[in-house]
């Protein structure tokens, strides 16, 4: 789901984000995403704008995290699963990870509702997110597998080895583990197909030309480097500015486009965005994608702005336009 500002300027729909906590989570892996998501605005100079609204899930009212800090939780788990409906996106964040692969506790279970929500209802929009070492839960559930995931870079080995197990678990195929700020699949935005006209698709052959210029030092730019200067797409001194509206297709038009459901309905997971950050301070970056997913570039970087913040860009894989 998108968040759209009705034409007659009268309201918006907030993309509705459930954070969902668990004990010994990293306390940096709730606030970046949280302060992100908080400052987004549709009209900056509006505070009635907010374009999107965030909710904590927990197994008891208070969660504390690894850092000793504690967060109070809006809903318990129970019923965070009656209302899995209305979430768009669903943010797991990391920490705690051994403990958490071992008893498979929540979140574990309402991962894995939200991803079969996905594939029963695909004309909605939906995003799963995890931060830092959240997408070692990701992977152990077999949702990553046949897609592209980052993970911190201290536990990339451990999430090839859980990814593998998944993937011979299930009969299916691998996940491709990669180093990056963060990686993206299914992107589904309303952009062009190539580099010129979308500055955020980044195939896996450019990634990994990526890897190898960068351990060949003196070599020319890669096609990453070259975005992140402001030299890439076309060449021209920056990137393209796209006229197109952000964002998937929102409730109200989504009878008009039922061949873009259809389609996605035939993608891995119901067309589900999957997004996969780093270590823990990638989770304000990959939120900001979001924010430049479900409203706009100028406003993800008017967040950034306002966090004092240097937005780090990711991978956009396999991104399908619909």
């Amino acid at each position: 789901m998108s968040a759209i500002i009705e034409e007659d300027g009268s309201g918006y729909e907030p993309v509705k984000v459930l954070i969902a906590m668990h004990e010994g989570m990293d306390t940096m892996d709730v606030v970046g995403p949280l302060e992100v998501f908080s400052f987004a605005q549709h009209d900056m100079k509006n505070p009635g704008s907010k374009a999107f609204r965030v909710l904590f899930a927990g197994s008891t009212e208070h969660v504390v995290t690894a850092q000793g800090a504690s967060f109070r939780a809006h809903i318990d788990f129970a019923e965070a699963m009656k209302r899995l409906a209305e979430i768009d996106v669903l943010v797991i964040p990391g920490g705690g990870t051994d403990k958490m692969l071992k008893t498979k506790d929540q979140p574990f279970t309402i991962i894995k509702a939200f991803t079969e929500l996905q594939k029963k209802n695909p004309a909605r929009e939906r995003t799963l997110m995890s931060v830092c070492t959240g997408s070692l839960f990701l992977a152990e559930l077999g949702v990553l597998s046949g897609l592209a995931a980052t993970t911190h870079p201290d536990y990339v080995t451990k999430m090839e080895i859980i990814c593998s197990n998944a993937a011979q678990r299930d009969m299916a195929d691998r996940c491709d583990v990669m180093e990056a700020r963060y990686v993206v699949n299914n992107l589904r935005f309303d952009l062009g197909e190539n580099e010129e006209e979308n500055p955020y698709i980044l195939s896996k052959k450019e990634y990994k030309d990526h890897k190898r210029r960068k351990s060949s030092a003196g070599g020319p730019p890669s096609p990453i480097e070259e975005r992140a200067n402001g030299s890439g797409g076309g060449g021209g001194g920056g990137r393209r500015t796209s006229t197109a509206r952000k964002g998937s297709i929102s409730l109200k038009m989504s009878n008009m486009r039922r061949e873009s459901v259809l389609k996605r309905a035939n993608l891995r997971l119901g067309g589900l965005r999957v997004l996969t950050t780093s270590g823990v301070t990638s989770g304000i970056d990959g939120a900001l994608y979001l924010v430049g997913a479900l409203v706009s570039d100028d406003c993800a970087d008017e967040v950034a702005r306002k966090m004092c913040h240097d937005w780090k860009k990711g991978i956009v894989v396999d991104g399908t336009d619909v």
